[in-house]
C-alpha cells in the first residue's frame, strides 16, 4: 500500500466509525448537553480530566466554553484540571499519580457542578478516581470513552452519562471525541443563547 492510498484509507476508517458512531451516541450526546447546560443555569461548573490526548481534549473542551465556541459570549465555568503542573507534580510526588484528578475534585467541586472524564479505554486510574470523588461531592458524571467502556463502565450512577465511542482503535475514538466535544458546546451555546 503506497502512501497515499494509506492517506485515504485513515480518512475513509474516520468517516465509517463517525458514521457509526452518530447512530450509537447521538441520544447521549444530547442528554449530556442537557446536563451541563443545567448545571451552567444552576451556578456550576465543568470540570473536565483526561490523560494525553485526552488531556489535550479535556482543555479544549474547557476553553471553548471559558473562551468561545461559535457565537460571541460571556466566558462560561469550566476548568481542566490537567494544565497546573505545581497542583500535578505535588500531588504526584506527595501521594500518587492515581490522585492527581481525584484530590482536585475533592477540592474544587460541588454539586451542581459536572464532571467530564475523558479516557479512550475506560480504564485510566486516576479518571475512575476523579469518578468517584465527584459522586462524593454530589456532582454528576459525564464521561467518552470507547471500546467496551473499560472499568469506569461500572462506575456510573443514576444520572450519568456515559458517550461511548463504537470502536477499538485508539485514533478513531480521539476522532470521535473531538466531534462530541464541538457538539457539547454547539448545545450548551444554543440551550444558553437560543438558536
Amino acid at each position: 500500500m503506497n502512501s497515499l492510498e494509506r492517506v485515504r484509507g485513515h480518512f475513509e476508517d474516520s468517516i465509517a466509525v463517525k458514521k457509526t458512531a452518530m447512530d450509537n451516541i447521538a441520544e447521549s450526546i444530547a442528554s449530556a448537553g442537557q446536563l451541563m447546560s443545567e448545571a451552567l443555569l444552576s451556578d456550576g461548573k465543568i470540570l473536565s480530566c483526561g490523560n494525553g490526548g485526552s488531556a489535550a481534549d479535556s482543555q479544549h473542551f474547557s476553553s471553548e466554553l471559558l473562551n468561545r465556541f461559535e457565537m460571541e459570549r460571556p466566558g462560561l465555568p469550566a476548568m481542566a484540571l490537567t494544565t497546573d503542573s505545581s497542583t500535578l507534580t505535588s500531588i504526584s510526588n506527595d501521594y500518587a499519580y492515581e490522585e492527581i484528578f481525584s484530590k482536585q475534585v475533592r477540592a474544587l467541586g460541588r454539586a451542581p457542578d459536572i464532571l467530564l472524564g475523558i479516557s479512550t479505554s475506560g480504564n485510566s486510574e486516576n479518571v475512575c478516581r476523579a469518578i468517584a470523588a465527584a459522586h462524593e461531592r454530589d456532582m454528576r458524571v459525564v464521561t467518552l470513552t470507547g471500546r467496551d467502556g473499560g472499568r469506569m463502565a461500572d462506575l456510573y450512577r443514576e444520572g450519568d452519562v456515559e458517550i461511548r465511542v463504537p470502536a477499538d482503535r485508539t485514533a478513531r475514538i480521539q476522532e470521535v471525541h473531538l466531534v462530541v466535544i464541538h457538539c457539547l458546546c454547539d448545545l450548551i451555546d444554543t440551550r444558553l443563547l437560543g438558536g
